[in-house]
């Protein structure tokens, strides 16, 4: 059988977001040479030099649809996780507009960790053995069934904090009590991997796979966060691995979803643990991870813009394998004082300007300075030969941004560097 390029005439892109992985998706779509213009919304004030930012709701579906039709773009790319699941697609769609990105039913696919269980045990999917959980004393009886390290997940939307590992029990009783429903997990061995898969609900195109480090410390001390680093490629990854994980993980799973009537047309991300035992599924995400999206994209040689069009329009069949420049790329994350708790914010922010600096929280005064706006302030990506050219280059650029009490991890790929 014989692959052809989709079309290459995109047109104009809206980009629903504003963080840190819209920037970057705003910035792979305006290198896109079939991506006439780049709207984005809310945007931030990264994005705004790539395009027009538009104020918006991100979570009020007719909102979104509204401006997509007033702006006459050809392609809407949903970013974050809280307007999937609202179903911002679904409501994009009904508009006859294509739409990157999975309808309500779908994304729950990240929206309930339960949910997510359902389909891998459906889809014959390998991940760990979890008990869902709605009362302390069923929480209780988890803990010891599966005993420690023990994992206790937010069955619900989270940012990426809504876990905890820890071999103290009460901790995790008291990490349960403020959630409501939680799954309780076996705890699984060996390093954690994160794969990218685009699909129009049939086909799968997976990416490079990715490594993120989710601690806010160096050495994963700490408790958890959005992601504080991440690197790609994996040189210590086994061989046949993203076939494997497409054969065995995103494949199934897709097929499962189109069966119960709901297609999933978007990002699928799986994150996953080579465990003693082989592989396992940690958890899925319905969107581009950040802060893996900005080394990744970093690296994309593949036009963007022509495959998300494909993917949200049924065509992706057509496309061949995405095609990735050598090297490599290390994204380490400049966070804010008091992050992941309560980060302090309205610093001044300097020496961001540039290719390889994404803003993820960051806002304009009423002077137009730069200052921070959120936890995760930006994530700066430096490329190189090999990883530990990479890091050079990243942490090189983050020493020359100043933010007041920000801090950032030391240790992102070093061990694979130095590997």
């Amino acid at each position: 059988m014989t692959t052809s390029t989709p079309d290459p005439s995109v047109g104009s892109v809206l980009v629903i977001g504003g963080g840190g992985r819209e920037h970057a998706l705003a910035w792979a779509l305006s290198r896109d040479p079939g991506v006439t213009d780049v709207h984005v919304a809310p945007g931030n004030p990264g994005t705004a030099t790539l395009g027009t930012n538009h104020p918006v709701d991100a979570q009020d579906g007719t909102a979104v649809a509204d401006l997509a039709e007033r702006l006459g773009v050809q392609l809407v790319v949903v970013g974050p996780e809280a307007p999937l699941v609202a179903g911002v697609a679904d409501a994009v769609r009904e508009r006859g507009i294509p739409c990157f990105g999975p309808g309500r039913e779908a994304a729950r696919l990240e929206g309930s960790k339960a949910f997510a269980k359902e389909v891998m045990a459906a889809a014959g999917v390998p991940t760990a053995a979890s008990r869902s959980c709605t009362t302390e004393d069923e929480v209780a009886a988890a803990l010891d069934e599966f005993g420690a390290p023990y994992v206790v997940k937010d069955d619900g939307l989270a940012a990426g904090k809504g876990v905890i590992v820890t071999d103290d029990r009460e901790a995790a009783l008291a990490h349960a009590r403020g959630c409501g429903r939680v799954l309780v997990e076996e705890y699984l061995d060996g390093p954690e991997v994160s794969l990218f898969a685009i699909t129009d609900g049939t086909t799968v195109l997976p990416f490079e796979p990715a490594q993120d480090f989710k601690r806010v410390g160096d050495g994963d001390t700490g408790p958890n966060t959005g992601g504080m680093g991440a690197y790609t490629p994996l040189p210590w990854a086994p061989p046949g691995l993203v076939d494997e994980v497409v054969h065995r993980v995103v494949q199934p799973t897709v097929d499962e979803l189109a069966r119960r009537g709901t297609p999933f047309v978007g990002l699928v991300y799986a994150g996953l643990a080579l465990t003693s035992r082989g592989l396992r599924v940690v958890e899925f995400n319905a969107r581009f991870g950040d802060p893996e999206t900005q080394p990744l994209l970093s690296r994309l040689r593949t036009p963007l813009g022509s495959v998300l069009l494909a993917a949200a329009t049924g065509r992706l069949a057509g496309v061949p394998a995405l095609e990735w420049g050598s090297g490599a790329a290390v994204a380490v994350v400049l966070a804010a004082e008091g992050y992941p708790g309560t980060p302090r914010s309205g610093d001044p922010i300097t020496g961001a300007e540039g290719d390889g600096v994404f803003h993820a929280g960051t806002a304009l005064d009423d002077q137009g300075r730069l200052v921070s706006a959120g936890g995760r302030v930006l994530a700066v990506v430096g490329t190189g030969d090999d990883l530990a050219a990479a890091r050079k280059a990243a942490y090189a650029r983050v020493a020359g941004i100043d933010l007041p009490g920000g801090f950032s991890r030391s240790d992102i790929a070093a061990r694979a560097a130095e590997a």
